[in-house]
């Protein structure tokens, strides 16, 4: 029934860095692998992430971005995620559930059984076989952010410009569920060089998914 593998962090951690990682041992030992994201992964879904990440001129409340957030992941299970995994394949996820909990639920201080009834509701039993969690302080991982922002010509979206306390309670949820589900859960530093970081998420690979 294939592979569950998601990519979680807070802004600024080399998610980036760590797919690539990923899709390039995948790649290398053979494995079929689908790669999507969150909010996103197909139009309609893609069409939900720009109105989460986009700023308004009319207030977003927190529950309407929840809303949006598992409308989107509704879409990347049913059209992406479910058909590649019933084909044997490993999904690739850059985020997941574990997002909401730690931006909505730590972030925007949306209870956590809220956001629970809407996990039962689109996803039944569906949770990641794995999660690799690059952790990162969010002073660092936020000015790597605004200096890849201007690098591209871009700015910071509508969630990036929060203070940094929101970010930190961000990072406390995540781990938090690092450490009530450490069958799930890899923690990355990523504070280390990318040699290091990706020597540990390869080891990470290893351990679950074998050489083949």
């Amino acid at each position: 029934m294939g592979f569950f593998l998601t990519i979680e962090g807070c802004e600024g951690a080399g998610k980036t860095t760590a797919k690539g990682v990923v899709l390039q041992w995948l790649k290398a030992v053979g494995h079929e692998f689908v790669e999507t994201r969150e909010p996103g992964g197909t139009p309609l879904a893609e069409q939900l992430r720009s109105l989460v990440l986009s700023e308004h001129e009319e207030i977003v409340t927190d529950t309407t971005e929840l809303l949006m957030v598992f409308a989107a992941r509704c879409q990347n299970l049913s059209q992406r995620i479910e058909p590649a995994l019933a084909e044997g394949k490993v999904v690739v996820c850059d985020r997941f559930t574990d997002a909401t909990y730690a931006y909505q639920g730590g972030g925007r201080g949306i209870d956590e059984q809220r956001i629970a009834v809407l996990e039962q509701l689109v996803q039944g039993d569906r949770r990641p076989d794995m999660t690799l969690l690059l952790d990162i302080e969010p002073e660092l991982g936020l000015a790597r952010a605004k200096g890849r922002a201007i690098e591209q010509g871009g700015s910071l979206d509508r969630i990036e410009q929060e203070a940094i306390e929101f970010f930190h309670r961000v990072r406390n949820v995540y781990l938090e569920r690092a450490e009530r589900y450490p069958g799930q859960y890899v923690v990355v530093d990523g504070g280390q060089s990318i040699a290091e970081v990706e020597a540990s998420i390869i080891k990470a690979l290893r351990a679950r998914l074998g050489n083949k």
